[in-house]
């Protein structure tokens, strides 16, 4: 079970034929650094404790598996309801 503290970050190009690929992840000092820097750049955030304990899985810099693709596409248009940039995912 992740600490209660934990990040994923993700992004994704929309230009580029590519799915999301996670940017970061981390718990307690490295959560708080990813937090940190998507607050400097106005990323927004979106909690979902069961995706974020399955994002954390996927190796950085990897792309998210196709089974995935539903549940971050629904974050992705949250993150595009407030604006163009990085996702962060919080537990």
């Amino acid at each position: 079970m992740l600490p209660p503290n934990f990040v994923v970050a993700l992004k994704y190009d929309y230009e580029k034929d590519n799915a999301p690929t996670v940017t970061a992840k981390g718990a307690h000092l490295a959560a708080e650094q990813i937090l940190k820097i998507a607050d400097e750049h106005d990323i927004p955030l979106y909690k979902d404790p069961e995706l974020v304990t399955i994002l954390s899985k996927i190796p950085l810099g990897d792309e998210i598996p196709q089974d995935l693709y539903l549940a971050v596409a629904e974050v992705i248009a949250f993150a595009y309801g407030l604006s163009n940039k990085t996702i962060l995912e919080k537990l």
